[in-house]
């Protein structure tokens, strides 16, 4: 770029970049959770290469990430989901690898102190590299914040210092606090070793748009600059000109409730932010987040051990460190979303879908909603979708049993009084903003695979297990609730608060299991087929050649899409489901045995249907049905679709048609490859066709799946295929292990799915969602 570029771009009106979404406790996707205690405070960090104009134009980095940014690999070595993080971003193109690690330590009335420490170092030492570094504070809500160190136009003198207080955090204080070893370039009118600073009043519900507004500041201060000086220099000194005014911007009595502090640091550098609860017993300091700091790490390698013994089952350091990234970028992908959500109830649940259009007719915004829980892939998918957080909690609950059973309650809050829950959480504006259009709306007879019943169904496994392990002590959980510990396990220790967390979600998962059988059911009455009951199923939804609605997206059914369908999945879905509600009810005491009843008879008829409709001798399968000229005929494309009886643990252990989908798995010509198990069979026709989304690649979800039940239905409990299973166990989790690492190595990334041929990873990365169910296959714990 020449300086008469420089210039033009300086002049022109900016257009900023996208802002990845979050909702109103929304993690920093580079930085890391947010580190605050309540919606009304809010805080991100942005940073740029400051040794050339572009770095500021095409390489201001903020909370938000993006696949474009070409970052060699980031995320979270270490994570406990609650009270410490540590992160690493290699960002190459700007020459800077950045450590940001968090600490919250509870206190008080008002959730406590928080500290982070940012550090930075050159990836190449040969590289000259500037690095300006911006923190920002935001405040929404009631309540008040001040910058209290002395203002000046030529900067602040380390610490900087803020005092605030709202409703829901008290009186609280903030230090920024330059590390002992900075150094600083030289700045134009400005002392670079000084913080620069600006605040000024935002609207309520703007301030996730930091990364525009501040741009702005920077974009202001360096035309006046450049008009005072030549663009000559401003091409080559840039880190001299794109600094913050220096000043408030209040007019019309506003009072500022955004804050930006600006470094400049010359190589490695150093920052700390400490955030003070007026009300806590023990003020954070620069030193005593040094040494907790140290002391969480060890606890948090300990526990880690502890909970999945990968030392003891023979893993290396490397894949220690590789195991640890995946639980805690699933840990670190966790936010609370606050928003309204693009709702189309103009359809009626039961209307049969001729046309099959899922364009909205009458789109309308909800009533804002809340959600906590965790998210596929912070860059690509940001919000919460029903499918894939069931495989979530997986992982989450045995890492954290309790703060699991938060999530998986406010997603059941979510039922409607229909017992219909949106797909994918899209709340509020920040949220939209990611989304394409045609993909925003929610309809109310739309279903996705209820996988909530896997992670409630560990829940109850684990319960068992503990239960069986420690005698019942009805004083072990009567404790502080400052133990992070205890805090873990209270649901496990205590019957009585096992036994009210059951009571409170089952009323909703039982509606929601209603309006499944109510909207997804199937009509076979019209097409004459043969079934002992009613139970059958098809999703809503279908358009040409996509099943959205399964989760299964591209994979090959029965074209045109028809209201004679029936879908082998989701009668095993509603199989495993009725299953669980069973095994809930069962334990709630005896003014439920008339539900245990119901849902023992229709489980029964369940899985006579599952035999009755979906299973095909000739090709000796579980397929789809659809209606050819007014007649019922299988559409079988073996893949995912075809194992599910299995992998949902519903054949008995002696079953041949065991023995049939074992075959299937092993075959080299199907589903089988050297790294996982291929969604579509490389005999169909249809294999790496058109979207190639569950066409062939592996997913890590069904994969696990398989694994589990492998594990736990067949390969240890007595039966004629018990060592086909145990064979086939071992070399998938060889398989997938092998190939999920590797390529974690080669590119410092887990992946959406792996291709079947190569066993490189696809598509939307870091992918830390079901991807980082590997680390519950290294550990086998299922």
């Amino acid at each position: 770029m020449n300086p008469t570029e420089a210039g033009l771009l300086l002049g022109a009106d900016h257009a900023a970049n996208e802002s990845l979404l979050w909702g109103t406790y929304r993690p920093n996707l580079y930085f890391g959770t947010r580190p605050r205690v309540d919606k009304s405070l809010m805080t991100s960090l942005m940073w740029f290469d400051a040794t050339q104009f572009q770095g500021f134009q095409r390489k201001l980095r903020v909370h938000a990430c993006d696949q474009g940014d070409k970052i060699n690999g980031y995320g979270y070595n270490k994570h406990d989901g609650r009270n410490y993080a540590k992160q690493t971003i290699n960002d190459g193109p700007s020459n800077i690898a950045i450590t940001t690690e968090f600490i919250k330590i509870p206190g008080g009335q008002h959730g406590g102190d928080w500290g982070v420490r940012v550090r930075g170092k050159p990836m190449d030492d040969d590289v000259e590299t500037i690095t300006s570094v911006m923190f920002s504070l935001a405040l929404e809500g009631e309540g008040s914040m001040d910058i209290v160190s002395k203002l000046s136009p030529e900067g602040l003198v380390s610490p900087v210092r803020l005092e605030g207080d709202t409703p829901e955090l008290g009186d609280f204080e903030i230090h920024i606090v330059d590390g002992p070893s900075n150094e600083h370039p030289q700045g134009l009118d400005q002392d670079l070793s000084l913080t620069q600073w600006w605040g000024r009043e935002l609207p309520e519900g703007v301030a996730w748009r930091e990364k525009e507004i501040v741009m702005e500041n920077l974009l202001m201060s360096a035309r006046q600059k450049v008009s005072q000086g030549d663009q000559h220099d401003a091409f080559e000194r840039p880190y001299a000109y794109f600094t913050l005014l220096n000043t408030l911007t209040e007019e019309n009595e506003e009072v500022s409730n955004f804050y930006t502090f600006q470094k400049v640091f010359s190589g490695e550098f150093q920052f700390d932010v400490l955030f003070r609860s007026q009300s806590s017993p023990n003020k954070i300091t620069g030193d005593s987040l040094e040494t907790e700091l140290a002391q969480r790490e060890k606890t948090f390698d300990a526990r880690f051990q502890e909970k999945f013994r990968l030392h003891e089952k023979g893993f290396s350091d490397e894949h220690v460190g590789f195991a640890q990234y995946l639980l805690s970028n699933m840990l670190g992908g966790i936010g609370y979303f606050h928003g309204s959500s693009v709702v189309d109830r103009s359809h009626h649940p039961l209307e049969d879908e001729e046309n099959f259009s899922d364009v909205p007719i009458k789109a309308e915004l909800t009533e804002p909603r809340s959600l906590f829980t965790a998210t596929p892939s912070r860059p690509f998918f940001p919000r919460g979708f029903y499918w894939d957080e069931g495989f979530h909690e997986l992982l989450i609950g045995k890492w954290d049993n309790d703060l699991s059973l938060d999530i998986i309650k406010n997603w059941v809050s979510l039922i409607d009084e229909n017992g219909w829950v949106a797909r994918e959480q899209i709340l509020g504006e920040e949220a939209r903003s990611k989304v394409p259009t045609e993909f925003q709306t929610q309809f109310p007879h739309y279903a996705n695979p209820p996988t909530l019943y896997l992670a409630i169904k560990r829940y109850l496994d684990r319960l068992t297990e503990y239960r069986q392990e420690n005698p019942i002590n009805q004083h072990t959980f009567m404790a502080t609730f400052d133990n992070p510990v205890l805090l873990q396990s209270l649901h496990l220790e205590s019957p009585e608060m096992s036994k009210a967390w059951l009571r409170a979600v089952y009323p909703k998962l039982r509606l929601n299991w209603q309006w499944f059988r109510t909207t997804q059911s199937a009509d076979l009455s019209r097409f004459n087929r043969k079934a002992e009951s009613k139970e059958a199923y098809r999703w809503r939804g279908r358009t040409p050649n996509h099943t959205l609605t399964s989760g299964l997206d591209d994979y090959p059914r029965g074209e045109p899409p028809n209201v004679g369908e029936l879908h082998v999945d989701l009668l095993s879905w509603m199989s495993f489901a009725t299953r669980l509600l069973k095994d809930i009810s069962s334990q709630l005491g005896p003014e439920f045995s008339t539900d245990v009843q119901e849902y023992s008879l229709i489980e029964k008829e369940m899985l006579q249907n599952l035999e009755l409709l979906h299973w095909n001798e000739e090709n000796q399968a579980f397929c789809d049905q659809t209606v050819e000229n007014g007649e019922p005929i299988h559409v079988c494309h073996k893949g995912y679709i075809s194992i599910f009886p299995v992998i949902l643990g519903l054949l008995e252990p002696d079953s041949p048609k065991v023995k049939a989908i074992f075959d299937l798995i092993e075959d080299e010509n199907e589903l089988w490859s050297p790294y996982g198990l291929r969604s579509l069979s490389a005999s169909d026709k249809f294999y790496n066709t058109g979207e190639d989304y569950w066409r062939g690649p592996i997913w890590i979800n069904i994969n696990y799946l398989t694994l589990q039940s492998l594990y736990n239905n067949y390969m240890r409990v007595p039966g004629p295929y018990q060592g086909q299973a145990e064979r086939i166990y071992n070399s998938l989790r060889h398989n997938i292990i092998s190939a999920v690492f590797k390529d974690y190595q080669k590119t410092g990334y887990v992946w959406e799915q792996y291709s079947d041929k190569t066993g490189e990873g696809k598509r939307s990365h870091p992918f830390t969602g079901w991807t980082s169910l590997v680390l519950l296959i290294m550990a086998e714990e299922y």
